[in-house]
Formats: structure tokens, sequence, C-alpha cells
């Protein structure tokens, strides 16, 4: 495989054929050289997928993302003759199978690119499958590595390195980050969501193929992965609901409602857990203490009608920087915590309050809203809700709610423009049968 310049390949990783095919005409327009039928794509409609968009591409490479395993020369002849110019097959293939694949591909007229993916070790591998006669090898970190902040980067220079065929690079890329898998050696880069998730998708791949050819960085607030101290900011972006689509619509705690003045409200910070009795508001009062800057105290007063929280309490809270209260119970002096606009989150309202006796704990696990929290457990709000993210896959779902959030932000400009959720979804061929 010869390349004149570094490659720019979209991935069509949907499940519908039809919104593959309108995302690939605008990436085409914009610049993409080579149109991947992505893994899904391929699951959902078939290899008719490839054979769609070889009729109307037929001056584009098509890539097939087979991630072939078994039966290499058979299953890269049935992508060869659907139209495909070149097929994935894994690198945890046997040798065998990688070595038949690409015979298939030399009586069928496609080549066969190599991923990496999940290799233990990618460099070894890249040099023994170019070995058995691949045309290019792929450094591919996926989508749920991705999730957890993984990148690229750390081998892929060692890689371009290693091998004499062009490297490929998928995991994320964005305008940033192309240009700098191009400097590390990348000669074929492979994106997906900086491209088909962009309400602008043709803008999005000029600025792309742009960044490439110059290596250098075009800079961008979308299509990041987050980890560490960004992870509220990370959260900041996204609602409660893409929070929960993030997590298979758990998470949300029910029957606790926003007492927000301002509809853009957004929270997010780490618990800070308190249990109380109904109408007890020492432990709730002295959590402020204990509380930081950005923590969300999350107060389990057993569904009680006694307030145990109320204005006083909001304006400390306030002074010490504490970024909500959430509340199992009753907070009282509704307005003047809308006019103080500290964000508060309860069961009920009620005038009335009862003693501070003393009774509970704070820094202990909870039930709040039919959701267990723990101390330090991520706690997300808005006037759709609350939603509680476990600490330790925090920065998982903080960058799962931001993928649901671009996806939505792709859906939304292709009603704009006419259609509806119901077409965009192809929600009729969806419905299960019985």
């Amino acid at each position: 495989m010869r390349l004149d310049r570094p490659i720019l390949q979209v991935a069509l990783d949907f499940e519908n054929l039809s919104r593959a095919l309108l995302a690939a005409r605008e990436a085409v327009e914009g610049g993409a050289d080579w149109i991947e039928a992505g893994t899904p794509l391929i699951k959902s409609e078939g290899l008719e997928a490839v054979r769609t968009l070889k009729k109307t591409f037929p001056d584009r490479r098509i890539v097939a993302d087979m991630k072939v395993m078994d039966t290499g020369a058979f299953e890269v002849e049935i992508a060869a003759k659907a139209g495909a110019d070149v097929v994935t097959v894994l690198g945890a293939a046997d040798d065998d199978t990688i070595a038949d694949a690409v015979r298939g591909g030399e009586l069928y007229g496609a080549e066969v690119m190599v991923d990496l993916l999940g290799a233990a070790d990618p460099v070894a591998r890249a040099r023994r499958v170019v070995e058995l006669g691949v045309a290019a090898v792929c450094w591919h970190v996926g989508i749920d590595m991705q999730m957890a902040g993984k990148t690229p980067f750390s081998v892929l220079g060692e890689i371009a390195k290693a091998v004499p065929v062009p490297v490929a690079v998928a995991g994320g890329l964005n305008s940033e980050s192309v240009a700098v898998a191009a400097r590390a050696g990348a000669q074929i880069l492979i994106v997906g969501g900086a491209i088909t998730k962009s309400p602008r998708i043709t803008e999005a791949t000029r600025t792309l193929r742009t960044a490439i050819d110059t290596q250098k960085e075009a800079a961008t607030e979308l299509f990041r992965r987050y980890s560490g101290a960004d992870l509220r900011s990370a959260f900041l972006k996204v609602s409660s609901p893409n929070v929960t689509d993030a997590m298979q619509r758990q998470g949300a705690m029910h029957g606790i409602l926003p007492r927000l003045r301002d509809a853009s409200v957004r929270i997010a910070g780490p618990a800070v857990t308190v249990v109380t009795r109904d109408g007890d508001w020492a432990k709730p009062v002295e959590s402020i203490d204990r509380a930081g800057p950005g923590d969300v105290i999350v107060i389990d007063a057993g569904g009680g009608t006694t307030a145990i929280w109320g204005e006083l309490a909001s304006w400390s809270a306030h002074g010490r920087q504490v970024a909500a209260v959430v509340v199992d119970g009753a907070v009282r002096d509704l307005d003047a915590i809308l006019e103080l606009g500290f964000p508060a989150f309860s069961r009920s309202v009620s005038p009335n309050a009862g003693e501070p006796k003393g009774l509970g704990e704070i820094g202990v696990e909870v039930v709040v809203g039919g959701q267990r929290v723990r101390p330090g457990d991520w706690i997300v709000g808005d006037p759709s809700g609350v939603v509680v993210v476990p600490r330790e896959r925090a920065a998982e779902i903080a960058n799962r709610a931001l993928d649901v959030l671009e996806h939505e932000n792709r859906v939304r400009e292709e009603i704009q423009r006419g259609s509806t959720l119901a077409t965009v979804q192809k929600l009729e061929r969806w419905e299960r049968v019985g």
C-alpha cells in the first residue's frame, strides 16, 4: 500500500445506513479520503452497507471494518465482492487466519489492515503481521477504553518506526489530536465521532483535513476525553438525562425535586453524606463545616416532612462555596433560598422546622431518592433532577455522558433540517416483534 499523503478515513459507526450515507456525503464534501463501514453498521445492515457505499462513492476507497477473527479468506472474499477495498482483521487472530486473509485479498482485489486492538505487545505484533503480508496496521484504542481516559499516543510512534507499511490510528481523535498523531508517524487517521457527531460534518471534516495537512492542532472543546481534575467541568457540560443515559438509565433519584429559580443551573460535585432524623437539623448544619468548595451535601432525612434545611444553612453553605444540597426530606425558606441562588433539591417543602438534637452521622453511606450514595460519589443535578455516579466510574460516566450529548447534537441537527426523531432513529424497524 502506497500513500501519496496522509489519509483521513471517516468511520461510520451508525446502526442505520440512511444516516451513515448522509454523514458520508458531507464528510466527502469536506475532504474525507476513505470511507469506513464501521463494525456496528456492518452488524446492523450487513454487507449491503459496503455495497451501497461503493456504489455511492466509486472514487473513494471503502474500508470494511469486519474485525475478522477466523475464516480469513472467506470473510475477506465476501467483503471484497461487496466492494471493500480494505478489510480489517484483528491482530488477536491466529497467524494462519491472517495469512489466509491476505491470500484471499490477493485473489479478490482487497488489501488487509490488521487492527491491533487489545494487543499485549502491539509493536511485536505489528512486526509479525507485516511478515505475514498485510498492507497496513492500525493502532486502535477502543471506545470503552477511551471512556476511561485512555489515548492511542503512548506507543504510536514506536509502531510507526517498527514497520515499513502505513500505520493507521483510531481512538477518539479530534482536530487537536489528529495533528499529534500525524507528527507521530500515522499515515491513516481514522476519525469517527469528531466527524459523525458534529452538527456541521462538512466543516468539521475540513478542519480535520487542514490539521492533518499542516500537522498543527486546531483548538476544540468538543470530542475530548476527561479524567482527574477535569471531571467537574466535564459533568457541567452535560445534563442529568445525559448522565442517566450513559448509565443505562440508572442512577436517578426518585421524588427529589429541584428548587431552582434559574433553569440554566447545573451542579456537579463529590458527595458529603449525612443521615439524620425528621426535623433534626444538627448534623446537616454541622456537615457544612466539613464540606469543601464544590462538594454537594446529600442528606438522608428518611423522607420526613419537617424541614432540616433553610435560609441560614444555605447562606452558610454558600459562604463555603458548597455546590448544592440534596435532601430526602423537607426544606423551608424557599423564597430566600431562591433569592440567594443556592441550588437545593428536596423531596418536599415545609415551613415547620424541628430541633437540633444531634442524632445521625456524617460521612456514612446513605439512601436518598432510592439511590445509594457513598461519600465521594459524584452528584449531578439540574432542573430535570439529580443523578448519582459511583466514584470509581466517574471518569467513564463523564465521558460516556459527553458522548450521549454529542450524538444528540447531531440528531437535533437532522431533525432541524426537516426530519423527525422517529425517522432519524428508524423506530419502526427496531421495535420488538411479538
